[in-house]
């Protein structure tokens, strides 16, 4: 997968193809990162890259023109990726379309700075607008780097086991099912019996058991959205009777 992120800090930025997963899919060819600078675009000699917002307030805005050569340079050696502008504004992220994202095989990022891009760019740029969360960090840049990971560990190959995607929190629309390791007990906390039985379809039972329980304790919003088979519909039941 190639991703190409527009950024004023691609130093930042290239430190996530340094470690773990996504530095081993880098060393693998699996993903390829190529970051670019639009202060290599600017035309005066102090390469400024923001300006003042028309009707004043706080803060400054990333001026057009070495955002468009840039994205115009991009698009020269990426034409088919589609353009996504990280900020506030944006959809919330999720695991459909970082996957749909992965199976196009290319992207572009737009990280903002300062109070953003002007909204004419936006209109004619780019092509999605993705947020991160209902919150406001200092840049693009760490939202990039939480989409390129969350993206790099559904590639095929990326992960060292291939259902560890398949077996994530939101893959299946659910919360992750808990885990455990040794010791067998920690604490005065033993490690549920059935772990320990060897009875795969006990295992499986109880695993989407806690799935679909974990879910409806902590995201009912993910829960009204999935629909449930009759033995889904069991479990879940079994749950709610076992918390009561």
């Amino acid at each position: 997968m190639r991703i190409d992120v527009i950024t004023l800090f691609p130093e930042m930025v290239e430190q996530v193809v340094k470690y773990g997963v996504v530095g081993r899919a880098a060393d693998q060819s699996l993903i390829s990162l190529e970051c670019w600078n639009p202060r290599s675009y600017t035309l005066d000699k102090h390469r400024t890259v923001d300006d003042r917002p028309y009707g004043g307030g706080p803060g400054m805005l990333m001026k057009v023109q070495p955002l468009e050569e840039t994205i115009q340079a991009v698009r020269e050696k990426n034409p088919l990726a589609q353009l996504v502008y990280l900020s506030p504004q944006g959809k919330p992220v999720d695991q459909d379309m970082l996957s749909k994202q992965v199976n196009a095989g290319s992207v572009i990022f737009l990280c903002g700075r300062y109070e953003g891009i002007d909204e004419r760019l936006v209109q004619q740029e780019v092509d999605q607008e993705w947020s991160i969360g209902d919150y406001i960090i200092s840049g693009g840049e760490l939202a990039a780097m939480v989409c390129i990971d969350a993206m790099t560990r559904l590639i095929p190959g990326a992960l060292g086991h291939e259902q560890s995607a398949q077996q994530d929190s939101f893959s299946d629309g659910l919360l992750d099912y808990p885990h455990y390791t040794r010791p067998e007990e920690y604490k005065g906390v033993k490690v549920p019996e059935v772990l320990m039985n060897g009875n795969h379809r006990h295992i499986e039972d109880w695993r989407e058991r806690q799935s679909l329980g974990r879910t409806w304790q902590r995201r009912p919003d993910l829960l009204e959205l999935k629909v449930l088979d009759d033995r889904q519909q069991a479990l879940l039941n079994d749950f709610k009777d076992e918390f009561k």
